[in-house]
């Protein structure tokens, strides 16, 4: 079983997600192998809050220039979490 703490890698605070949070939605950037149920697992021992659904995206990476080369950012998971209408807010969005 792996650490929650390594499943959940970081919140992603954007003003869209500003938003969804205000009707318990959560978004975070998760471990690119995690799948919904490591994530919810996850996010319920955390935070301890009861998770409804959860919604997954791949994102691609940017591409990049210096000069004439060309590189790309790293792929990386995203992960929208809702919570059940029972279920306390998660704190650490409360004061943003």
């Amino acid at each position: 079983m792996m650490n929650p703490h390594d499943i959940i890698i970081k919140p992603i605070v954007t003003e869209q997600s500003m938003f969804d949070a205000e009707n318990k939605k959560y978004t975070f950037k998760v471990m690119k192998k995690a799948n919904k149920y490591q994530i919810k697992d996850a996010v319920e021992e955390i935070f301890d809050v009861t998770v409804k659904q959860v919604n997954v995206m791949n994102m691609n990476g940017k591409l990049k220039r210096m000069g004439r080369t060309q590189g790309r950012r790293a792929n990386w998971k995203k992960a929208i979490v809702t919570l059940t209408e029972a279920s306390k807010e998660i704190k650490f969005f409360e004061n943003i």
